[in-house]
């Protein structure tokens, strides 16, 4: 979009926070870039330049603004409604594979050449994967300056640069302020914020982390955090105090988050084992809530059927429950064939007690991180209390995911990951599809043949025959996965609501 100079010069005078990370303006006289949302009075449309990316601003030398804070606007939901090599390099570097792999750890995980990479990245985004890296560090690091106590040497670090040199000139060079003056800035903006509200409840856990998560409004909750919370696994996860809180297996350690939702945000508490995996479990959590959806875009797709106009303009927003990691969401998956929510959060939970990572847990009930495949590839299948051809299915996959055979993650090819999937034994249609639409986060993916689905088009007077609700899914496309969200919140059952 940033091409079209006369759509996004209306944006910004507009101050439409729908196109926030979307593209960046960057102002020529005062060498600052922003949001389009930015409420700063706009500047002359001579003066903008407009970006793809927060990294191609600083690329180019211009800072971030001071007032509407760039470096946290949601992430472009292109690179989550595509498949092609440049999205998927995207998704990597948000989950800080640059910092711990480089480039050719990248490249190589995407089965490209460097160069390739390199060139595809700046064509698309005006910076190479090291400048989009270095982008996100800078923001790491100012929310570890402004949210902890941390000495600075350690948020260094943490953050993911390798020497404290280059985190000041960078924090500087970004932001206009040391990190000193960025902490400073923080301490005076709480203690006035505190003169004017109620005090915040005291952190139990020390080192704990609070953030705000954006997102672009609409969002609808009910769904997104019922689905969450109705099939919790004990053990990995809880709803407790208005919270949906889980454990996370990390590159360093691992960690506990608790994500709550409010009119303009998603709060979210992180405690981690350790702080270099602040970008990381950041990535996993907007990517559990699809936050960087476009509603907007969804719905206006969605209303152009009239049988499900009504179902958005009753509760617009609705978002697509994903997961935190793709090769435990493919094994519930497998667990959940043909039985209950209820059954299959039981056998998911004897996996866990049997196998997963024991964890401290001083703020709830959560006790272990869900078992990986290497520790799931030995597993005797006798003591599997499921059908035989159903341990079958699933040695099959632990297998597969143990070693390399399938792989699963955001360097995954929706269309590849697929046929993989498919040539599995035991693996159909739905669960398929499911696993492409939450574990994978294909926006297109579609259930025709599941139960739910089958139901909400029978009382809305869809075809309820799968080939023939697939034909009439075509309209739909490419957002089919959130049109099975509006269907499946026709029907009572708990992943519907919001616990108590």
């Amino acid at each position: 979009m940033h091409t079209d100079t006369e759509r996004c010069v209306r944006a910004v005078q507009s101050k439409d926070a729908r196109f926030d990370g979307v593209f960046f303006t960057a102002v020529r006289t005062t060498r600052i870039y922003c949001r389009p949302s930015c409420p700063g009075v706009p500047p002359k449309p001579q003066n903008m330049e407009f970006h793809p990316s927060a990294a191609s601003c600083q690329r180019a030398g211009f800072r971030a603004c001071k007032r509407c804070r760039p470096d946290t606007s949601p992430g472009s939901p292109a690179w989550h409604a595509r498949a092609d090599a440049v999205a998927r390099a995207v998704r990597l570097i948000q989950d800080g594979l640059v910092d711990r792999e480089g480039v050719p750890g990248l490249a190589a995980r995407l089965g490209y050449s460097t160069r390739q990479i390199e060139r595809q990245l700046l064509a698309e985004l005006g910076a190479g994967p090291l400048a989009l890296a270095r982008a996100q560090r800078a923001q790491t690091a100012r929310l570890l300056i402004e949210t902890t106590p941390l000495p600075m040497a350690e948020i260094a670090f943490a953050a993911g640069f390798a020497s404290i040199r280059t985190f000041n000139d960078t924090v500087r060079e970004v932001f206009a302020l040391t990190p000193g003056e960025l902490r400073a800035r923080a301490a005076r903006s709480r203690a006035a914020r505190s003169r004017t509200a109620p005090a915040a409840a005291p952190t139990a856990t020390p080192g704990a982390i609070t953030l705000r998560l954006p997102f672009r409004a609409p969002l609808e909750p009910s769904n997104l955090f019922g689905h969450l919370a109705a099939t919790a696994v004990p053990g990995v996860e809880e709803w407790r105090d208005g919270a949906y809180r889980r454990t996370l297996a990390l590159p360093y350690g691992y960690g506990i988050v608790a994500l709550a939702p409010r009119p303009d945000h998603v709060q979210c508490r992180l405690s981690l084992t350790d702080p270099r995996d602040l970008t990381h479990a950041i990535s996993r959590c907007r990517r559990l809530l699809d936050l960087d959806a476009d509603p907007v875009a969804v719905d206006e797709q969605l209303r152009t059927d009239p049988l499900l106009a009504p179902l958005v303009d009753a509760a617009p927003g609705r978002r697509v429950p994903r997961t935190v990691d793709a090769a435990e969401f493919a094994v519930r998956a497998v667990l959940g064939q043909q039985v209950s929510t209820a059954a299959a959060r039981t056998h998911a939970a004897r996996l866990v007690t049997a196998h997963g990572v024991p964890v401290d847990d001083p703020e709830g009930g959560l006790t272990h991180l869900f078992p990986t495949p290497d520790a799931l590839a030995g597993l005797d299948p006798e003591t599997l209390a499921l059908p035989r051809s159903r341990r079958t299915t699933l040695l099959t996959l632990v297998t597969a995911l143990a070693d390399g055979s399938l792989a699963l993650g955001p360097e995954s090819d929706w269309t590849e990951a697929r046929e993989r999937l498919r040539a599995l034994p035991g693996f159909g249609p739905w669960t398929t599809e499911v696993i492409a639409m939450r574990a994978l986060g294909d926006p297109d993916a579609f259930l025709p043949g599941d139960l739910g689905i089958r139901r909400a088009a029978e009382g809305l007077g869809l075809p309820a025959a799968p080939a023939a609700l697939t034909a009439r899914a075509a309209r739909w496309r490419p957002w089919r996965a959130y049109a099975v969200q509006y269907l499946w919140a026709t029907d009572s059952h708990p992943i519907n609501h919001l616990p108590a």
